[in-house]
């Protein structure tokens, strides 16, 4: 998809799944495994999608999966669906080096969203795009140092931690443009300083939400994570989102969706839905390319 002078495509780092009750807290199973049925463990398909953006001699990744640093036991406790080095594979085969790759913007540091970071060398783990500048709010850079009890699983130290040592790092610290045209804007209900990461191309808005709207079934408001530290302050965070994705016609890119990539929203019957669902391969309609 075109927008402006950017290009956007999604790329895939395989799949895992979930417990489903903990990916919609207090939604009843019988309302969300209609459009995610689960399997014999109760768990359901979240898909590993990240978004490359390229404009000029840039080209930003949003998110890098969960890498190939899992056990055998892990693989099996999350049902990990992936070839090795699936992300970097699906990036070569269209012609991209991992070399080539100026930033990586880090959404947030669950294993799920940074655990492609870094991958095993010779002498320890060693970025897999090195050439990259990766992007993180500081304050969840601080989080994830020193997490709580209840969200410790959620991060492997070992997926980062050399991110630093190498150089790597730019730390952001708020809301703002990190560079033309790419705005971030922390949001923290799930974790403290998770970030939505926006694209403002003169030819229309692109966020990739991450983990604030997983799936396209969670634009209903109240449909939520168990996971998410602060519930209340993610259904705030939610709907002051939507209401502007709306009037402005931003384009949604869902990382977790396993079926629905992409999607503007609308406003109806109180509630919000999708307007037009698409893939980034064939875009909205109308939107000329």
């Amino acid at each position: 998809m075109k927008l402006g002078e950017w290009t956007f495509r999604a790329f895939h780092d395989g799949r895992f799944k979930l417990d489903g009750g903990a990916m919609f807290g207090v939604v009843p199973k019988t309302m969300w495994e209609k459009s995610h049925p689960a399997d014999e463990h109760n768990r359901i398909d979240l898909d590993l999608r990240c978004l490359l953006a390229e404009q000029g001699d840039r080209r930003i990744l949003v998110d890098v999966g969960m890498g190939d640093r899992w056990d055998e036991k892990k693989r099996g406790i999350f049902a990990i669906q992936r070839r090795p080095n699936q992300l970097v594979a699906e990036l070569a085969e269209a012609g991209i080096t991992r070399e080539s790759i100026t930033d990586v913007v880090l959404t947030h540091l669950h294993f799920d969203h940074a655990g492609g970071a870094l991958r095993d060398g010779e002498d320890g783990p060693e970025p897999v795009f090195p050439n990259a500048r990766h992007w993180i709010q500081k304050r969840h850079w601080d989080w994830a140092g020193h997490p709580s009890e209840r969200d410790l699983a959620s991060f492997r130290r070992e997926d980062f931690a050399s991110l630093e040592q190498a150089g790597l790092l730019e730390f952001v610290d708020g809301p703002g443009e990190i560079m033309p045209g790419v705005r971030v804007k922390p949001i923290s209900g799930h974790t403290p300083g998770q970030q939505v990461v926006e694209f403002h191309t003169g030819g229309g808005i692109v966020a990739f939400v991450a983990d604030l709207i997983p799936f396209m079934s969670q634009l209903h408001v109240p449909w939520i994570m168990g996971f998410d530290l602060n519930p209340l302050l993610t259904v705030t965070e939610k709907k002051q989102f939507l209401t502007r994705a709306v009037e402005d016609g931003i384009i949604v890119v869902f990382e977790h969706d396993p079926e629905n990539e992409a999607a503007t929203i609308a406003f109806e019957d109180g509630r919000f839905v999708p307007a037009e669902v698409f893939t980034l391969a064939d875009g909205p309609q109308g939107d000329g390319e």
